[in-house]
């Protein structure tokens, strides 16, 4: 599954809010299932951060998101995330979706 969390940051606050994504991408990289994840800021609008993250599963994921380090070290963060859908199952050409069974997973 793939989850991409936005950011508006004012450019006065790159610098520190830069040190706090990278911190927070670390703590969700050492969580079980982690699989991928970048953190980007928008070419054209640099106010616009991204962090996206890729995990074996949905609850991969939301196990990571209740753990202790996670709630230390990146929740206060992901909660500036820009208000909108964030968890995504990734489409490959071919495959069945499977959003009933992504929601019963947890």
């Amino acid at each position: 599954m793939l989850v991409v969390n936005r950011f508006r940051v004012p450019e006065d606050e790159a610098e520190a809010f830069r040190a706090d994504l990278e911190a927070a991408h670390a703590v969700l990289a050492a969580r079980p299932g982690f699989v991928a994840g970048t953190v980007g800021r928008n070419l054209d609008e640099p106010t616009l951060w991204v962090l996206t993250t890729r995990w074996e599963h949905v609850g991969a994921y939301r196990r990571a998101l209740s753990s202790y380090d996670v709630k230390m070290g990146a929740v206060r963060l992901l909660a500036r995330a820009i208000d909108e859908a964030s968890a995504y199952e990734v489409v490959e050409p071919g495959t069945d979706l499977n959003v009933a069974a992504a929601r019963s997973l947890g």
